[in-house]
């Protein structure tokens, strides 16, 4: 849908946001391609682009070290590197990560606004409150959902269920906010709306899996949503 055929009536009843983390809010990637490259080092792999790790990111830490590790079977294998995978991801997350370019505006002019701001990924809860709270984003979110808070990730719709169980909002009254397919398939499984970041690591993979909407930065999306 183009932003000409988005009507403020759109916007009008939204006042819950589901942001994605890694590529939507924060730009993670070296951090965590250095902290897999220092895995398979550990495990005496050699290391990998990291043009080629990038994609890889996107269903959980667990995903991520199966396919750091050539896509293994291994699972012994598997949790001995997710063991160390996180204990030096956790050391080095902050190192390069930042938020990227209009997010900090745009959550600033959400919140003041009076809309309700939550962050839902498959990222560890635990990290994913640390690096908020590290880059001085956390307060602005009133729910913070990781991977590993409900028995099932994203595509599932059960953190979008539970949000809206906690902010006491209707379907039509949430969105979305993410950069990859796996954001689009999990509103569509909830039954919500769903707007695509261009500028995220998956990206280039929502010309298959279009959401309602495309903006360039929260910034843009702000201004829609005054609109």
């Amino acid at each position: 849908m183009s932003r000409e055929a988005i009507t403020p009536e759109f916007w009008r009843g939204v006042r819950v946001f589901l942001f994605d983390l890694d590529g939507t809010l924060i730009d993670s990637k070296l951090d965590l391609a250095l902290a897999v490259n220092a895995t398979r080092e550990k495990f005496r792999l050699p290391l990998l682009p990291h043009e080629q790790i990038f994609g890889y990111i996107g269903d959980g830490a667990p995903m991520l070290v199966r396919r750091a590790l050539d896509h293994t079977e291994d699972d012994s294998l598997v949790a001995d590197a997710l063991q160390f995978f996180l204990g030096y991801y956790r050391e080095h997350m902050l190192d390069n990560t930042v938020a990227y370019p209009g997010v900090r505006e745009g959550v600033e002019a959400l919140a003041a606004n009076g809309r309700i701001l939550t962050v839902l990924t498959n990222k560890p809860e635990r990290f994913s409150r640390l690096i908020l709270e590290g880059l001085g984003l956390a307060a602005r979110f009133r729910l913070i959902y990781g991977g590993n808070t409900f028995e099932r990730k994203k595509p599932d719709p059960i953190g979008v269920e539970a949000t809206l169980r906690e902010t006491g909002a209707a379907k039509e009254q949430a969105l979305v906010v993410g950069d990859s397919e796996i954001d689009v398939q999990t509103a569509r499984n909830a039954g919500v709306r769903v707007v695509g970041v261009s500028y995220g690591l998956g990206s280039d993979r929502l010309r298959d899996h279009a959401p309602d909407l495309m903006v360039d930065s929260l910034v843009e999306l702000v201004a829609l949503v005054k609109r």
